[in-house]
């Protein structure tokens, strides 16, 4: 079995390179999308397709990773050792479960450290049906112009302002206002767009074709950021149907938190992800969690992202300051070290074989 750090990669080209050999080596289908934009070094970025199973299976599990750019590090390493665990595979298969592994939703968000799209978009905001009136938040006009201070790192004033919102709302507030997701500020945080995103329309494209056939899908999509350090908080990712979330934690345990009730650590979301699913297969009873990595705590993640979304309106800053707010970024999304590594791998591990027995159940 491949060891544990070696399924990891320190740059977007390693990982997908990592992730090509993998499948290719495991016998899988593999197709690639390409991104129209080239990554930071240059390279060419695309959204990576490994098939592990028969192509019209009636039983499909989708396993996700970077649909926030930077978080790609860990669901990567996830999705590369998978396709190396010979006994995981087994399982599968001898269930009768194809898995469709979805590489890097973001890659132009992987390659350049950041969790945006190029459009300045959280993908996990963006599917809507844009005819349709969008979400307001007008939570997070209030603090719009607090996140995105004129310098960086932010003076007295904006951080006694920054204090005096959490004081007197609280740091959930805070994090709900920022992170729930807007529609307004196409410069700011947590931004839906306007319209469908490149990576958008490449999922559903994918999807149209690998999971039309399918019965049942199951969907583990693989994130960072949130929760205590090293925990993968399982989060039902779906709508608010307690039939779906019952079923959820049948697979995945009692502890599957939902968003709808406040047993998450993430705010109440809309233009999720799995809209896309629902849509491209509609006949299919669908289950689905993201499992969501702690890393450093939810007021120095904020604040990475804040320093983040200044460099990127501010590309004459100082080479030495710009370095140290990627560097920042990075560490907020992704712990460099064997210990977290292996807690990240357990638990997907013990996710996947979980999702395989309830879609075969």
């Amino acid at each position: 079995m491949l060891p544990i750090p070696a399924a990891f990669a320190a740059r977007y080209a390693q990982a997908r390179v990592k992730f090509l050999e993998a499948a290719a080596s495991a016998g899988t289908q593999i197709e690639s999308l390409n991104h129209p934009l080239p990554g930071a070094e240059g390279e060419t970025l695309a959204l990576d397709v490994a098939r592990d199973g028969e192509p019209r299976a009636e039983r499909l599990l989708i396993v996700s990773s970077a649909c926030h750019g930077v978080e790609g590090f860990c669901g990567s390493g996830v999705q590369v050792f998978a396709l190396h665990d010979a006994d995981w595979r087994a399982k599968a298969r001898d269930a009768g479960v194809t898995v469709l592994y979805l590489h890097a939703l973001n890659p132009w968000g992987f390659s350049h450290g950041r969790r945006v799209t190029q459009e300045n978009v959280d993908l996990n905001r963006n599917f809507h049906d844009f005819s349709r009136p969008l979400p307001v938040n007008a939570a997070y006009a209030r603090v719009h112009a607090l996140l995105l201070p004129a310098t960086w790192p932010p003076d007295a004033d904006n951080r006694a302002a920054v204090q005096a919102f959490i004081a007197r709302d609280g740091l959930p507030a805070w994090q709900a206002a920022i992170s729930g997701g807007q529609y307004d500020f196409a410069d700011g945080l947590f931004y839906g767009g306007r319209a469908p995103t490149w990576s958008n329309q490449a999922v559903r494209q994918l999807l149209a074709r690998h999971a039309t056939s399918a019965r049942r899908v199951g969907w583990i999509d693989l994130h960072t950021g949130l929760g205590p350090s090293g925990v993968g908080e399982r989060i039902h990712a779906d709508r608010n149907d307690p039939a779906a979330l019952a079923r959820a934690r049948r697979w995945w345990g009692e502890q599957v938190t939902s968003i709808y009730d406040g047993s998450s650590s993430s705010p109440v979301l809309t233009g999720l992800l799995w809209e896309s699913l629902r849509d491209a297969a509609p006949q299919a009873e669908y289950t689905g969690i993201a499992i969501e990595y702690g890393t450093e705590p939810i007021a120095e993640v904020l604040d990475a992202l804040r320093g983040d979304h200044w460099l990127a309106q501010h590309p004459e800053a100082p080479a030495a300051l710009a370095a140290s707010i990627k560097a920042r970024m990075l560490k907020a999304f992704y712990t460099d070290t064997d210990a977290w590594k292996g807690q990240v791998i357990s638990q997907a591990r013990q996710a996947l074989f979980q999702a395989v027995d309830g879609l075969a159940g």
